[in-house]
């Protein structure tokens, strides 16, 4: 399922759209997330967390799952990709990480696997059920005082850019030729605080921030949205 840009358009965020995603991003030894930077607000709002267990939600070739793992965290990548997971497995025997690390192929909108953990992170994961019913079926793979970490793109929010990219190697991102996302890929600050309103959820953080990246010749502003929720 997962994310980290390309061409916006009316397809469906399916499995095949996402197979054909990561095919086209190289799948050899030479991978194509192998130098892509882990998303900023990782460290910046799990960063001072104790590590534990951590479920990285659409984690691509696993940029942030690794980041996690290399920190002390028993991590679980998730993503509904194959070729995607094909990828990180060969990123995390590279690293030394495999003994702290799983991967899982699943359609995160449709998995109840029974389990929770202390932290579950999601970095612009494109589900074909919409954001906002994501984002709440992951705050229920959250453990009693564990941590969700949200970030997406925000709703109204425009990429100004030369070609398409993305960062940190998850799927689709970016605009079309004239910018944007599609309008199911998109997320409100207040719509996603409003999912956690109630007394078994603290808001912690939440902002919106715009920010530019470099991939190769290609330049992106990114709108992104961030919200960081802990459950009682």
């Amino acid at each position: 399922m997962n994310t980290h840009h390309e061409p916006a358009g009316t397809h469906d965020f399916d499995h095949a759209y996402w197979e054909s995603h990561w095919a086209a991003g190289g799948t050899g030894e030479d991978d194509a997330g192998q130098d892509l930077p882990v998303s900023p607000y990782l460290p910046a709002e799990a960063g001072s967390l104790a590590p534990g267990t951590a479920l990285d939600a659409g984690c691509g070739v696993g940029t942030e799952a690794l980041w996690l793992a290399d920190r002390g965290w028993q991590v679980t990548g998730a993503d509904l990709s194959a070729t995607a997971l094909a990828q990180a497995a060969r990123r995390a025997h590279a690293a030394g990480l495999d003994d702290r690390v799983e991967w899982v192929e699943a359609d995160l909108t449709r998995w109840g696997s029974g389990r929770t953990w202390d932290l579950v992170a999601t970095h612009y994961a494109h589900p074909d059920s919409g954001q906002l019913d994501f984002y709440e079926h992951l705050g229920g793979l959250v453990a009693p005082a564990g941590t969700l970490l949200i970030v997406g793109h925000r709703h109204g929010g425009h990429s100004g850019h030369s070609g398409h990219g993305g960062p940190a190697g998850h799927g689709s991102h970016g605009g079309g030729s004239g910018g944007g996302h599609p309008e199911g890929a998109t997320a409100s600050l207040e719509g996603i605080t409003g999912l956690f309103a109630g007394p078994a959820w603290s808001v912690e953080a939440a902002y919106e921030n715009e920010r530019s990246i470099q991939r190769g010749d290609r330049d992106l502003t990114l709108q992104d949205v961030v919200v960081r929720v802990r459950r009682s």
